[in-house]
């Protein structure tokens, strides 16, 4: 179609057919642009608009760019609109301040940053206002020259003479003496510091606030500091001691505690398990020494006269279980929480092992310290188990940085290290006529390894796997109950192939967030496991139904331990340091 008029029609369109009228648009007043805008029939048009100011007025509000060239009048012409009426027309080139007159002077920021500059070092600048004039110093500037901060630097043979006069910063190695280190700080050389002492003297009376101090001259150090000496170190010292607490160390006959009790209603050198076990149902004695949790519980091995318990105020304490039930001794060497504790297979020593990254064997008898361990990696023992065998002086310790690590007790050296697990190792549990043994960790994988070689002959990991935190074996032999952190105990075979007994469920007790022992009688009759809630849960380990749940504590009960020889006593201990024995 054709656009306002012949003149805008395009080439390739058709004309308009007959009969149609075409209607020009409408004259707009471009007054404000034109200049040469003639009268046409009484009215001004646009039609003689220049080109160039019909693009300018059509020009975008938000272009900051011009596309064409713009005509000297139009720029030169004065801003269109009413004027501010709170603007003055004739500014006043002269403002008063508090200080004086204020005037404006256009100068460049490069310039009047060099003159201030020149004013701080030097004193003087150069009056803005006055060609060739200064304000300041003027001695000074006379004398310079009028130079200001950036014209009167030194040369550059004058600046590396200058640097030259520098002392050398010295070896950082050397503490005192000559070629000390003195870095950035060191001064120039003739160069001499004066310190005036102004003492006190006995006309010059001091003020009421003010006290005369003679200084000492002292000494320069004649020896350099050696790294060693700087050097920061654990404190390796014997600083482990042993108190005994009972009535009597020796009875009538010179027989210390070590001596298993025969004046007794049971004989407690039968084997354990030989006798038929009971669920307890009330509180028969409580021991009350430990000030913060416990964190491990032990009976003496197959006689369990003795009970040893470790607590998270570093202390590792004995108790009689028969006749007076006294603390008979306290073991004291640890620096930080014990984490956990064992018994020898005879008895004669325990190890222990703590958050300060230390093991220590001790004589239970003496309460003598006899060795100490620390794993390569001074990783934080977590676990703790002897070698069944009494002839094997081997123990097995599960750390926090993912590795079992094992010791011999006569030499005191690592001989094995076992490294597959991905997490810290939680439990270890051996099996398999002590030809094996099984390892669980925090990444949710349980592990069955032959004992003394490095490599894992089962790994099992799940989807639906919880992290397993302890167990116990079965007096059979064939299975091991592990404490699963989704509040269930569940059940793997120690045999060949270690799979998990899906029909053995433990369930009812409340276990997430903590650490709670789990055991079973030495019949195999009952599993016992402790509550977050203060109960002990007793089960049948045929029918995995709950058989009892009593009321132990006010906290959880994370420790509980079955006595080997006894057929129905018990013992759990909580978070408040307080250990109970039921029956």
């Amino acid at each position: 179609m054709a656009l306002l008029g012949d003149e805008y029609a395009s080439s390739d369109e058709e004309a308009p057919a007959i009969g149609t009228t075409v209607v020009a648009a409408p004259d707009v007043s471009l007054d404000v642009w034109s200049h040469s805008a003639k009268t046409i029939d009484g009215h001004r048009t646009n039609s003689m608009q220049d080109p160039m100011r019909l693009q300018v007025m059509l020009a975008k509000p938000t272009d900051t760019a011009l596309t064409h060239n713009v005509p000297y009048a139009d720029l030169a012409r004065p801003s269109q609109g009413p004027a501010n009426p709170y603007t003055s027309a004739n500014p006043l080139k002269r403002k008063n301040a508090l200080t004086g007159g204020a005037e404006e002077t256009s100068i460049s920021d490069a310039t009047f940053t060099a003159q201030h500059r020149t004013f701080q070092s030097l004193g003087y600048t150069r009056d803005p206002t006055v060609h060739g004039a200064f304000v300041g110093d003027l001695a000074k500037a006379q004398a310079s020259g009028g130079k200001d901060i950036i014209q009167a630097r030194y040369s550059k043979e004058k600046s590396a003479d200058f640097r030259n006069k520098r002392q050398k910063k010295g070896d950082a190695s050397i503490v005192d003496g000559e070629g000390a280190y003195m870095g950035p700080w060191a001064p120039y050389k003739d160069e001499v510091h004066i310190y005036k002492e102004h003492p006190a003297s006995g006309e010059e009376e001091l003020a009421s606030d003010e006290e005369y101090v003679e200084e000492a001259i002292v000494p320069a150090r004649s020896t350099t500091v050696t790294k060693l000496a700087s050097d920061y170190q654990d404190d390796l010292t014997n600083t482990e001691t042993t108190e005994f607490n009972g009535t009597a160390q020796y009875d009538y006959q010179g027989r210390t505690y070590m001596h298993v009790p025969q004046d007794l209603d049971i004989d407690l050198r039968n084997e354990p398990g030989t006798q038929k076990n009971y669920i307890p149902k009330k509180l028969i004695h409580t021991w009350k020494s430990h000030t913060k949790a416990i964190n491990a519980v032990r009976f003496f091995p197959n006689s369990g006269h003795l009970l040893l318990s470790a607590s998270a105020d570093t202390k590792v304490k004995l108790w009689d279980v028969y006749h007076n039930r006294e603390l008979l001794r306290t073991y004291s060497g640890h620096t930080k929480s014990v984490t956990d504790t064992t018994f020898s297979p005879t008895g004669t020593h325990f190890l222990t092992g703590s958050y300060d990254r230390f093991l220590k064997l001790w004589d239970t008898e003496t309460g003598a310290c006899t060795s100490r361990f620390q794993t390569p990696s001074k990783a934080v023992p977590h676990v703790l188990r002897f070698h069944p065998s009494t002839d094997t002086h081997a123990f097995l310790v599960g750390t926090s940085d993912k590795k079992i690590v094992q010791f011999d007790t006569r030499s005191g050296e690592m001989t094995q290290e076992y490294d597959h697990h991905l997490q810290a190792v939680n439990t270890i549990t051996f099996c398999d006529d002590n030809r094996r043994f099984i390892t669980t960790s925090d990444d949710k994988s349980l592990r069955a390894w032959e004992y003394d070689i490095p490599v894992p002959i089962k790994y099992i990991a799940e989807p639906y796997m919880y992290s397993m935190v302890r167990a116990a074996p079965h007096p059979n032999g064939k299975s091991v109950a592990f404490q699963s952190g989704d509040n269930q105990i569940v059940v793997y075979a120690s045999t060949d192939r270690f799979r998990q007994n899906r029909k053995k469920s433990f369930r009812g007790q409340n276990n997430a967030g903590y650490a709670i022992d789990v055991d079973i009688s030495p019949d195999g009759q009952f599993v016992v496991s402790g509550d977050s809630g203060g109960y002990v849960c007793f089960w049948d380990w045929k029918t995995c139904k709950m058989w009892h749940k009593i009321k132990a504590d006010e906290g959880p009960v994370v420790r509980v331990a079955w006595h080997p020889q006894e057929s129905s006593k018990l013992v759990t201990a909580g978070l408040e340091g307080t250990i109970k024995y039921w029956d």
